[in-house]
């Protein structure tokens, strides 16, 4: 089946969250630079694959590197909404993207790992998607093999129509290529770049520097799909 669909992430791929982590660093004391090295040094670990936990594991890691005497789950309680990122944080192609592949005649999803509160932002966000799908809202967190299946449920579309872009290749590509969707990596954010080197990012369909790349490359993600279908 041609492709008909396209879904994003959040986290890094529509929104840049800079400043969401280095709120974090400063709500626990530690400078921002350190707090973003610890986050390398997680990530460098390759532990994502492996982990069953959903919720937000790199955090709770960096979180405990840095202050090893810093009762986790009491800051994560404390932060509350303030994990949720602001509409300003968007990053300046997501916008003109989404426009974009939705000109081309695609249809538009988004669906990502975010805390319930996260629901109202993006829906206020100005951007234009037919489908929303948040992790707490849903019940279900990537790489659950489930949340992928949600998006084909309220869609209605089959997965070989459907391509997800995303910056994590643990979280977006793995899943993603599993459940018989298209995958497009994004490399920007921390996950996206430390990613990009893993094996498995060969996995994707398409790798993009940028989302301004996506509408312009269209095209290409069609026929490789028609290929990979064939």
């Amino acid at each position: 089946m041609a492709l008909a669909a396209v879904f994003f992430d959040v986290g890094e791929t529509l929104v840049d969250e800079t400043e969401l982590m280095g709120g974090w660093a400063d709500s626990v004391g530690v400078p921002r630079l350190t707090f973003f090295a610890a986050i390398g040094a997680v990530l460098a670990r390759r532990t994502e694959l492996a982990s069953p936990n959903p919720d937000r594991p790199v955090l709770r890691e960096v979180l405990r590197m840095v202050r090893p005497d810093l009762d986790v789950a009491d800051a994560v309680r404390r932060r509350g909404g303030a994990q949720v990122f602001s509409v300003e944080h968007l990053y300046p192609d997501a916008l003109p993207c989404m426009l974009a592949v939705r000109e081309l005649g695609y249809r538009v999803g988004i669906a990502a790992n975010q805390p319930a509160l996260a629901d109202a932002v993006v829906r206020s966000s100005g951007l234009p998607f037919e489908w929303l799908l948040i992790s707490d809202v849903e019940g279900v967190s990537k790489p659950d093999p489930a949340f992928f299946d949600r998006i084909l449920e309220i869609s209605g579309l089959p997965a070989s129509s459907i391509a997800y872009v995303g910056d994590r290749v643990d979280n977006d590509v793995v899943p993603a290529v599993r459940a018989g969707m298209a995958a497009v990596h994004v490399r920007r954010g921390p996950w996206g770049v430390v990613q990009a080197g893993w094996p498995e990012a060969d996995l994707a369909t398409l790798r993009l520097g940028s989302l301004a790349e996506l509408p312009g490359r269209m095209h290409e993600l069609a026929a490789m799909r028609r290929r990979q279908a064939g």
